[in-house]
Parts: structure tokens; sequence; C-alpha cells
């Protein structure tokens, strides 16, 4: 495979990195389960970003998104998107109404290592076929958990994953990929959810002590998506809703760690949680 010139290996992490990130995946869980509970028609979406800011605040995380550089620094510790937003939407006096699709993305560094997570909340009664995008996205983001340890390449679980979507009725889209993280929320490698002729020249093995934010966005309609004149909120050019799921996961010699996962999280003394094991070949419904 040519690499190009400026081509720098993915940083692998040791146990030790990796338990000090499971402590910033646990915060940010927690900053998950303030949005789900407050998430309801009525609720502006500022109040939700106020409140996750107050709970980093209170932990000593730094959060990672408030004034990340663009043309305009994005001014807010989360993005907030809904229904035909797909990814980068800013807080403010919109009003959640039923039947509305909010997607999260939150981040946050502590103690010098950092993690990442979005989920797609439906809000009040939400229409069928709404909630089967949600889940179709869902299962795009279990497939990279369930095939990362059994895969050499990450292309391989990429087109699991696009296969999944596509073979749903649904679109994957690429204008936007996930990432390496770790001391920092954008390191090497890009992380696309598809595969083209572009990303298998960029491909890279799967081995142990990487850890990659894996975040699928599905949409209802085309992947064509277009960013509105705030230079921050990515829309779907046709209008349909969107769905934008996402786990830092952690790849190690005993299986897939999800840094970001509820489990354990909100326990009194939080656990550092154990990798999930080699799911068995016959384990994974086709994608």
């Amino acid at each position: 495979m040519i690499r190009p010139s400026n081509y720098r290996p993915p940083e692998l992490k040791s146990a030790h990195d990796l338990a000090l990130m499971r402590q910033a995946g646990i915060l940010v869980a927690r900053a998950h389960k303030i949005c789900r509970d407050m998430a309801r028609p009525g609720v502006r979406t500022i109040e939700i970003d106020q409140e996750v800011e107050k709970f980093y605040a209170a932990h000593g995380a730094t959060p990672l998104f408030k004034g990340y550089p663009g043309r305009v620094p994005f001014p807010a510790v989360t993005c907030l998107s809904l229904n035909e937003e797909v990814v980068h939407g800013i807080p403010g006096q919109r009003v959640l109404k039923d039947g509305d699709m909010l997607k999260v993305d939150t981040a946050c560094r502590l103690n010098g290592w950092c993690a990442d997570r979005a989920i797609t909340i439906p809000i009040g009664t939400v229409r069928a076929e709404r909630l089967r995008l949600i889940r179709v996205s869902e299962e795009v983001l279990q497939i990279a958990v369930d095939e990362l340890p059994r895969r050499k390449w990450w292309s391989e679980v990429a087109s699991r994953m696009q296969k999944h979507a596509e073979s749903n009725g649904f679109s994957v889209v690429t204008s936007y990929v996930g990432h390496g993280i770790g001391r920092a929320m954008h390191e090497n490698p890009q992380v696309p959810n598809f595969v083209n002729r572009e990303t298998r020249k960029h491909d890279f093995k799967l081995e142990p002590g990487l850890v990659l934010a894996v975040e699928p966005m599905v949409n209802m309609g085309k992947a064509d998506v277009t960013t509105l004149r705030d230079h921050w909120t990515v829309v779907t050019r046709d209008g349909l809703p969107s769905v934008h799921v996402e786990h830092t996961l952690a790849l190690t010699t005993e299986g897939v760690m999800i840094i970001t996962s509820d489990e354990g999280a909100f326990d009194p003394d939080p656990p550092i949680v154990a990798p999930v094991p080699h799911p068995p070949e016959s384990g994974l419904s086709p994608a």
C-alpha cells in the first residue's frame, strides 16, 4: 500500500492509558444521561447545553467542543442537531417538539485524556420510519464493535457498516468521518464509515492499543449534505432526517473496550469496564 509522504501511524495506547480514558468516558456517558433526562417537548436546546457545561465544570473536566476553531469558534460544549441537521448543531433557543430526533454529541478531557460520544434521542412520539432509522444506525455502530476484533483492516469493518445501512434503504454520509482519539480529540487515523477508492488509499491495520471514535451518520434519504450560514450546522440537502451515533472504542488483546459505555458508569464508584469478549463468528447478523 502506498502511503502519503506525511502519513503518521496511529499512536497505540497502553492499558494504563485506556484506564485513564475510561474515566473521561464515564463522564461523557453521564453527560449523555443528563441530555436524555432533559430531552422532552418544551425544552430549549441551550438549557441542555448549560447543564452539561455545569456538569463538566463540577468534575474538573475540560469540554472539548467549546471554542473549537473554525471560521467562528464553536460556542457550546455540546453539538445538538435536530431532524435534518446531521451534526455540529449549535444549541440555542430552539424548542424541542413532539416527534423530533435530537442528536447529542459531546466530548471532554479528564486528567489529560479524551473521550467522545454521540447519541440520537427520539422526542415524545416519533414516527415508525424515524425510529427504524435510529435502530439501523445503532446497529451500524454495533457492527464496528463486533467486527473490530475479527478483521485485519479498517476497510473490512467500514464496508460492513455501509452495507448494513444501505441494505436497509438508507445512506451513509461520506463528507465526515470518525477519528483516532487519545490525549487530543482528533488524532490519526481518519475513520470513515464507508469504503471508496480514496478511503482504501488510507486504510489502516487493526491492532491492540488502537483507539477510535467511530461515528456513523446515516441519512433517511440521500447522503448529500451542506453547511448552514452559521458555519457549523450540517444539514441534509433533501431535508430528510439523519441519525448520528458514536462511541470511543479501544481494541485490546481481549476484545473491544467501549470507553464511553453506560455500563458501570452510574455506580457510586464506577469501575473500569472490561473489554467486550471476541464474539463468535455466528453472532453477527449479515451486514
